[in-house]
């Protein structure tokens, strides 16, 4: 009854086994059950339902957590409200309205503003909820997360965007603020998010109640790490993932792939992996068929055996649908475990283009959220499991869903209706994978590459990549805040697609001529250098191939700029693999947006265009053109450009791309930053000018760091980390933790690793490389650590031998 109170008190009483008091509370107020649940200290799951409805008791499909009971919360009821306190978080109810607010020490984070249950009255969601809830922001709280919003901001403030998996993007329902807190909304169906005058608005087009997780980190760090532990921590990904990867759209038969890692290792450029993408199979009537049965993949077993023996690995691409002539299509089809809306391929003729629609394909998504299908399924990805393969491209896990209508949206699955499940689908996907592949083995890490993904997939062994996205400047610079804000929703593993998807607009000299195309290269070599700072490192696209010799040869200034950003990521790879560590074991982050570091620094919270890629390296990747000009135009039409980078070679334009540019980048206040290539040293809280090459990722090292540098090798576990490079970068006290384990398999989880923690004293100017801890198989009892400060030449070697030891630069 509207304006009622009852606040039931039954869990509020003392429990005399602990003295502890439990640690929910239910009150009935302004026509809904409100009900509020410490999760943790710092974790607090609310949900409201209008009164005369039961409160649903269905398990989520994202929290995995269960309440602790390892702490205590107090309850205190006065006359116009029930206030719930922690030790670090305090809740308030109001009795008259039922909206609650979060404090902490008294200062207020959060608080509700309205909450409605609009009732539907027609389809097959007849009787649920349309559900709308409202919250109050301060005037300049920044916001973040989200999802891969491809508008290129950073802060969420203002946005409204229709929350429904895509292509280009991709929804979590994870909100931040700059003031350290974060809401996970525990909803599936297709949404609405608005930020406006009134408040912050989360909108699902279907629910039978508001169920929402608020959480309080303090930092940025500290929101992804409550979102974690609510729905799973981030297992490590092996070795070789964080090599470099190379694919087109697509290798057409199982010789034309085996050519390219044939090639790189004759060039003696760096490459760990190989994706075979679509068609494998053969006829678009047989999508998804999971088996080599295309007429020029019926050695797909000896492929794979081929990339092994040349030390590479490889991934292929597997889709949520399947052909009406698969195995997999007729058993689900036996069991009513699929969708029918349109989706792609919407055609059978698959060497046609656009589709011709009088041949349609019969193509079908399948039910991922029936424990039935998801055993289908991977009981036919096994044969591909079964010969050796190493990681799944997961393609169309929003899914592809084309020509929608209410009709569709009514369809009912093993969950309920698609329109109140929509978002879900991905997760739904990649757990059914990631759960069956651990099961029969635990010697391979499990690798997904995801076109899409929800909330809570940063458990199950999967990365996202942003989709299909434009080869231009402006889709490079979005990529940059659309991973930030993945991340920013708890899930760190994010790439894109190096030089964009669809690039036939650099094709001015025929098909498949974009890597000759000035434009193109300029802008191919700059996406290159951002996806250097990514989890996976990635080139892949459609209308023209992207190996690296399509671009030129060696000695060649492209060929060269590219070779060397790919020998710096294999460089990197000791520090990249250490972060990793930090992801699983302390929750942190590859790509981190400057104000998890740099939060009172107000000009961090906009930062759009550069970020930390772990805790040391400040990417400021060039994402404008220098050389050429932003507008595509065709290969002869010079006007617009610095008439200075333009030679003549045999008779036609070219450009002087060894020509000296500049950049101007920002250092956040709070440290000093050094160039990573000159090594110069700058303060921070200032704007800088600095020199830029076309061979030179832009970047720079937080004063206090310790870099570990490896050879440059040809593939990740080429050599042993025997002989690294330590560059210390002072102006400030630091430490680093070397990590190291098998490269792969999951015997991490039991313990068998190892970590060799450094630590430099900026006052004595000493490095101490601490004792060995832990061990794995094959670990190395002896190495070499050749050490320099930054700025000097001395190179101090030191003989290893796990026990601690003590070097001084004074």
């Amino acid at each position: 009854m509207k304006n009622t109170l009852t606040v039931i008190m039954a869990f509020v009483a003392i429990l005399a086994a602990n003295g502890q008091t439990k640690n929910q509370v239910k009150v009935n107020a302004d026509g809904n059950q409100i009900e509020v649940s410490f999760y943790s200290p710092t974790i607090v799951r609310v949900q409201k339902c209008p009164e005369g409805k039961t409160m649903p008791i269905t398990q989520s499909e994202v929290v995995t957590m269960q309440p602790r009971e390892d702490f205590k919360v107090t309850v205190k009821e006065s006359g116009a409200s029930v206030r719930m306190n922690s030790a670090e978080l305090t809740v308030t109810i109001d009795k008259r309205t039922g909206l609650v607010q979060f404090a902490a020490l008294g200062k207020s984070l959060l608080k509700e503003k309205s909450i409605t249950f609009e009732e539907r009255q027609n389809g097959s969601d007849k009787g649920r909820y349309v559900v709308s809830h409202t919250y109050q922001l301060d005037k300049d709280e920044a916001i973040y997360g989200l999802g891969t919003v491809q508008d290129g901001k950073l802060n969420r403030r203002g946005l409204s965007k229709l929350v429904e998996q895509n292509n280009l993007e991709d929804f979590q329902n994870v909100i931040q603020s700059i003031k350290g807190w974060g809401i996970f909304w525990d909803n599936y169906s297709r949404s609405h998010f608005e930020d406006n005058a009134q408040g912050m608005t989360f909108r699902a087009e279907v629910g039978d109640c508001a169920d929402y997780y608020f959480m309080y980190g303090k930092n940025a760090d500290g929101v992804n790490a409550c979102m974690r532990q609510l729905s799973g921590d981030v297992p490590m990904f092996p070795l070789w993932t964080f090599g470099y990867w190379q694919c087109r759209e697509r290798y057409k038969s199982s010789q034309e792939l085996l050519e390219v890692v044939d090639t790189y290792r004759k060039l003696g450029v760096p490459l760990d992996g190989i994706i075979q993408d679509w068609q494998y199979w053969g006829s678009n009537y047989l999508w998804n068929a999971m088996d080599f049965i295309g007429e020029t993949f019926v050695d797909g077993p000896q492929m794979i055996r081929r990339v092994h023996e040349q030390n590479a690995h490889i991934m292929i691409s597997i889709w949520a649908s399947f052909g009406p002539q698969t195995q997999q299509f007729r058993k689900l089809q036996e069991k009513g475990l699929l969708f029918d809306f349109e989706t792609w391929p919407q055609s059978g003729l698959s060497h046609i283009w656009p589709p011709r629609m009088d041949y349609p394909s019969g193509v079908k998504v399948y039910d991922a959220f029936s424990p039935v299908a998801r055993q289908i399924y991977w009981d036919h990805l096994k044969t591909l499991f079964d010969y050796d393969m190493d990681a799944w491209w997961m393609d169309s896990t929003d899914p592809d869903f084309f020509n929608p209508c209410d009709e569709t949206y009514d369809q009912k699955g093993s969950m309920g209706s698609w329109r109140s499940v929509r978002n879900l689908f991905p997760l739904a996907t990649v757990k059914g994978i990631y759960g069956n592949q651990r099961k029969v083995s635990e010697q391979k890490r499990v690798f997904i590459m995801t076109r899409s993904a929800f909330a809570g997939q940063q458990h199950y062994g999967s990365g996202l990549w942003s989709g299909d996205v434009a080869s231009t400047w402006d889709m490079l610079r979005k990529q940059v805040p659309a991973g930030l804000n993945y991340t920013m929703t708890g899930c760190p593993n994010f790439n894109t697609d190096i030089g964009g998807f669809f690039c036939s607009a650099y094709n001015t000299k025929g098909s498949g001529s974009a890597p000759k195309n000035l434009q193109y290269q300029e802008l191919y070599v700059r996406w290159m250098q951002y996806g250097l700072f990514c989890p996976v490192f990635r080139s892949h696209g459609a209308d023209a191939p992207r190996e690296i010799y399509q671009f030129g040869k060696k000695g060649e200034p492209i060929y060269d700029a590219i070779e060397q950003t790919i020998q710096l990521r294999y460089r990197l790879l000791p520090y990249i693999y250490s972060t990793a560590w930090q992801v699983t074991s302390n929750n942190e982050s590859y790509l981190r947006a400057l104000h998890y570091d740099f939060a009172s620094d107000r000009r961090t919270w906009d930062c759009a265009d550069e970020f930390m890629f772990g805790r040391s390296i400040l990417a400021t990747p060039v994402l404008d053109p220098q050389y050429t000009e932003e507008k595509i135009l065709k290969e002869d039409a010079y006007s617009g450009w610095d008439k200075k980078n333009i030679e003549q070679e045999n008779g036609k334009n070219t450009i002087d791309w060894t020509i000296e540019k500049k950049a101007t980048k920002y250092l956040p206040k709070g440290a000093s930053w050094y160039d990573f290539w000159s090594e110069q040293r700058y303060a921070g809280g200032k704007e800088v000018t600095i020199p830029t090459r076309i061979d030179h990722a832009a970047m720079f090292v937080k004063a206090g760091s310790i870099l570990p540098l490896a050879p440059v090798m040809q593939y990740a576990e080429e050599k042993k980390w025997d002989n690294l490079d330590i560059i210390v970068y002072p102006g400030a006290n630091g430490t680093f933790t070397l990590y190291e384990d098998e490269g792969d398999n999951y015997n991490y989880e039991k313990g068998a690793y190892a970590t060799i923690e450094m630590t430099w004293n900026d006052r004595t100017r000493t490095i101490t490389i601490g004792e060995v801890k832990g061990q794995f198989p094959g670990m190395l009892k002896r190495r070499k650590f050749n050490v320099r400060v930054a700025g000097t030449q001395l190179v101090k070697t030191i003989d290893y031998n796990g026990q601690q030891i003590a070097l001084s630069f004074k």
